[in-house]
């Protein structure tokens, strides 16, 4: 495990933690899950780009010349990050849930009545309406459950659903409600076997450990740049045969290679231009916060190496951090916890936690801390299945505390003291 990493320097680097209330007190975000904080170097990458790049591509003109060298950088930036073999396999949309509508259509026009697509009650539910929508042309959905009692997925019950008809497994990397991290090179094994394609919803996990497309065996994957400190961009992998192969819906003189053939109409390109500093940030962690400098390495090796270092340095102090919270919520009369709660399983959860009080509705906890300047998510989160599976949607579902590296631990002794006051 890499030791904690100094948090001074990076909270420094976050100009809304510096915000303060009509108290005087600063504002604690554990909203993370929601979408985090952006450093100050992202902030002035878009309005640089405003100002110096502002304009469309393939002008013979040099802001539309500047522009085209941000995408390419853009794509460079996020195939680094996810270990990708090729830019060439990274698409950009507007969020998640918009490139999985995208492409699950352009996936269904391969399928026919009969084939068959599995999710899971413990995603989100960007990961689970899009492969409903195709029902409406015969292909049949099936779900696959998971325990109630610590919200892990039920692998035996997932492998029971497939089938030589399965064509595509829909799954979490972890769930953005329960915390719960996925096996998915092991569902990946599993599907492939059966001969479907696995498609990797990772947005929950991508700002608490390092992603690598490669060595997961995915054919698809998706995160979104605003839940790992960057601006609101989603982000998509595929395997680049498989991009090739899918049919694009697109206007006629668009590109028709991939990734472009995906990237619908004028991209957010100030947003990409803050994806590029996004993944310098954290390759800038990674190099303060790593491990011993290997000689002789690429600019592509290199910057890889880096962000490895600065996730699993960013893993190893949340996963300390997180052991303090859950110690304390455990304190709290009346709080139910659910999900992963043991200590020596954190390996398999991400730093967040869901929980309800008696006496209390999740809202009412929610808006008592918001007052206190500790802002907290209240309801399903989107993750509809989840709530509804464990019996507490239509009692408001739970209140959800999520950590980010720019957490500290005063901030979570804070939460555990208005809790307590409530």
């Amino acid at each position: 495990m890499q030791p904690a990493i100094d948090l001074s320097p990076v909270r420094a680097q976050f100009p809304a933690l510096l915000e303060t209330d009509a108290h005087n007190r600063p504002y604690v975000f554990f909203d993370g899950p929601g979408g985090t904080q952006v450093p100050q170097t992202v902030i002035e990458a878009m309005a640089d780009y405003f100002v110096r790049a502002n304009a469309n591509k393939g002008g013979y003109f040099l802001t539309s010349q500047r522009n085209e060298q941000i995408i390419h950088q853009a794509h460079e930036a996020m195939a680094d990050f996810l270990n990708a073999p090729s830019p060439a396999e990274i698409v950009f949309g507007p969020n998640m849930t918009t490139l999985t509508y995208s492409l699950s259509r352009s996936i269904g026009r391969l399928l026919k009545p009969g084939d068959e697509v599995i999710v899971t009650r413990l995603d989100h539910d960007a990961n689970i309406s899009p492969w409903l929508a195709l029902e409406e042309q015969g292909v049949t959905v099936k779900w696959a459950d998971f325990d109630i009692e610590d919200c892990r997925l039920d692998l035996d019950h997932l492998s029971s659903l497939l089938t030589s008809k399965t064509k595509l497994v829909a799954v979490g990397y972890a769930s953005n409600a329960v915390g719960t991290i996925n096996p998915v090179a092991r569902i990946a094994a599993l599907a492939h076997g059966a001969g479907a394609w696995l498609w990797v919803d990772a947005v929950h996990f991508a700002p608490h450990g390092p992603i690598d497309v490669q060595a997961l065996g995915c054919d698809f994957l998706v995160c979104s740049a605003y839940k790992f400190f960057g601006p609101h961009v989603g982000v998509l992998w595929g395997k680049l045969e498989l991009l090739e192969q899918l049919p694009a819906y697109q206007v006629r003189p668009a590109p028709q290679q991939a990734p472009y053939k995906f990237e619908t109409g004028t991209q957010n390109q100030e947003g990409m231009a803050g994806v590029v500093a996004t993944v310098e940030y954290l390759a800038r962690l990674g190099q303060t916060y790593g491990g011993a400098f290997e000689a002789q390495l690429s600019r592509y090796e290199k910057r890889r190496r880096d962000l490895k270092q600065a996730m699993e340095a960013i893993r190893a102090y949340e996963r300390e951090l997180f052991t303090t919270l859950l110690a304390g919520l455990e304190t709290v009369p009346g709080l139910k916890i659910y999900g992963i709660s043991q200590p020596s399983e954190f390996e398999e959860r991400c730093p967040t936690v869901a929980f309800t009080r008696d006496g209390f509705t999740p809202a009412q906890i929610a808006a008592y801390l918001g007052e206190q300047g500790i802002f907290v998510w209240s309801g399903n989160y989107y993750a509809l299945s989840v709530t509804e599976r464990l019996g507490l949607e239509a009692s408001g579902g739970m209140v959800r505390v999520g950590l980010a590296h720019y957490n500290t631990k005063a901030e979570v002794d804070r939460l555990i003291a208005a809790l307590h006051d409530m």
